[in-house]
């Protein structure tokens, strides 16, 4: 029990921090400049990329065979699709004219961001339960990815006049349900070596989505050269070394 709150804790700190401190980020900038938004998303997501192929999928092959392993995997890509399909992101720099559109963009857009960090949270959790080093890796790849969302997210609403102190208390907010996240991943990752398989596959195949679907897209998007690519290169690389020396 207490390695579940221990590692609740993690998951619920990963969110926090990661969305607080893009949050923080855009009341310091104002308007952050897209080639760095697009160098953090590119690098986000060549570092979660690393951390599903070499290391999460593995574990889960390992614990509960291949065909468990890719029912999981695409269980997760579903999910998160769906969860996509119901709440869809909005993205910074794709405002209205009005500061109500802002504010409420800004609104919509966290909402969105605590869906996806429920699933990102299981990830962390079943992640630990299977090694410390995985759950440690995906927890600060996963902070990492946060802040960019964070700074999405606490852009219009700087630009829409809320004050910044319920700016950056709401982007910590919407870190809280990968906290809930961790618990239920590390909850179900304990029962058996099948269900931490399907576990740990399902958080990768959620984790994949969001790769492909949106940060190597956006980190290509907000980029006016290869910010985008070089990040993600970069980000594949560091993956590989953290998981090198933890």
């Amino acid at each position: 029990m207490n390695d579940i709150l221990h590692i609740t804790l993690i998951g619920l700190f990963a969110g926090v921090i990661g969305t607080g401190s893009g949050g923080a980020i855009a009341i310091f900038l104002k308007n952050p400049n897209r080639e760095m938004v697009s160098l953090v998303l590119g690098f986000a997501g060549g570092i979660m990329l690393a951390i599903v192929l070499t290391d999460l999928l593995p574990e889960a092959i390992e614990a509960g065979g291949f065909v468990t392993a890719i029912i999981g995997l695409i269980t997760g890509s579903v999910v998160i699709l769906c969860v996509d399909l119901r709440l869809p992101h909005y993205h910074i720099f794709e405002t209205g004219d009005e500061l109500a559109c802002f504010v409420r963009t800004g609104t919509i857009l966290g909402l969105g961001i605590a869906m996806h960090n429920l699933p990102e949270g299981i990830a962390i959790g079943a992640g630990y339960v299977a090694s410390p080093a995985l759950g440690f890796a995906l927890a600060f790849t996963i902070m990492l990815h946060n802040i960019p969302e964070g700074i999405a997210m606490a852009s219009p609403l700087c630009v829409g006049g809320l004050r910044l102190r319920r700016i950056f208390l709401y982007t910590g907010l919407v870190g809280l349900p990968m906290g809930i996240g961790a618990f239920i991943g590390a909850s179900i990752g304990a029962i058996s070596p099948t269900v931490l398989s399907i576990a740990l596959s399902a958080a990768g195949g959620a984790m994949l989505y969001i790769i492909f679907n949106e940060l190597i897209p956006g980190a290509q998007k907000y980029s006016s050269g290869q910010t985008g690519t070089f990040g993600a290169v970069f980000g594949t690389i560091a993956g590989i070394v953290l998981l090198s020396v933890i």
